[in-house]
């Protein structure tokens, strides 16, 4: 997929959560190519085109021409549920020790109640601070 984003974030493998059209964009006349994203999803920049680059009044300076791809996320999740090759989908955990090594994975940014993701792969056992044992796995978007 092609879009655009600020030049100073337009690096390779840099990731980012695409929040959905913005209404100081509605006069824009390339809008379209930054729209066609899927808000609420992560995305990584797999290229960053050279030319040409395009001014942007939500972006200090200018907006390059990327190519992404939806990202997989590493997420902490029940062992019960961490099949490879499963569907499921992600609830926040009930976690108040935010200080956790494991706090953003248990409770990624930007994945919804309604998100259906497929088990990629079985990274690890996590033995949780709070006693759970839990795995961490990688998800693909479905």
């Amino acid at each position: 997929m092609v879009t655009l984003i600020g030049e100073k974030q337009a690096k390779e493998g840099n990731e980012f959560i695409y929040i959905g059209p913005l209404s100081e964009c509605r006069d824009c006349k390339i809008k379209q190519v930054c729209f066609n994203l899927e808000p609420g999803k992560r995305y990584v920049i797999t290229k960053v085109r050279e030319n040409p680059k395009h001014e942007c009044r939500m972006h200090d300076g200018y907006a390059r021409v990327v190519e992404v791809e939806k990202c997989e996320i590493k997420v902490v999740i029940s062992p019960k549920n961490a099949i490879e090759g499963a569907t499921l989908s992600i609830e926040p955990k009930p976690c108040k020790n935010i200080g956790c090594e494991f706090y953003l994975e248990c409770n990624p940014l930007g994945v919804k109640k309604e998100d259906k993701f497929k088990v990629k792969k079985i990274i690890r056992d996590i033995k949780c601070p709070d006693g759970e044992n839990l795995k961490e796995v990688l998800l693909q978007d479905e």
